[in-house]
């Protein structure tokens, strides 16, 4: 999984890209904790590019969460492509996290 990231004003833009698995979840979880270690408070993760997300996978962006809570962050994803709200819908993670149609409605929306 390749990730990307942008900043605009003070939200940190995370671009997932590949897959989301036990393989790769590891390099996100570190990743974000990084960023959060470096103050960083507001995450969009832009999900348009994930092509897989396992359990693995949901168990890291779950750990995001409940880091952006202890710190009192924001956290907001957006363009999930059908596959990926699938998973999220069945594995009721659609309901734990804000999920918005495009960058710029998640951005405005933590802002």
């Amino acid at each position: 999984m390749m990730i990307t990231e942008q900043m605009q004003g003070d939200i940190v833009l995370l671009s997932l890209n590949g897959r989301l698995d036990a393989n790769t979840s590891a390099s996100l979880e570190s990743a974000f904790a990084k960023l959060v270690e470096q103050g960083k408070g507001k995450f969009v993760f832009d999900l348009q590019g994930l092509d897989y997300v396992s359990s693995a996978g949901l168990r890291s962006l779950l750990a995001a969460a409940k880091m952006i809570k202890v710190i009192q962050g924001k956290l907001a994803l957006a363009r999930m492509n059908e596959y990926v709200k699938d998973v999220f819908d069945m594995s009721g993670f659609s309901r734990i996290f804000s999920i918005y149609e495009t960058e710029a409605d998640a951005v405005h929306a933590i802002s």
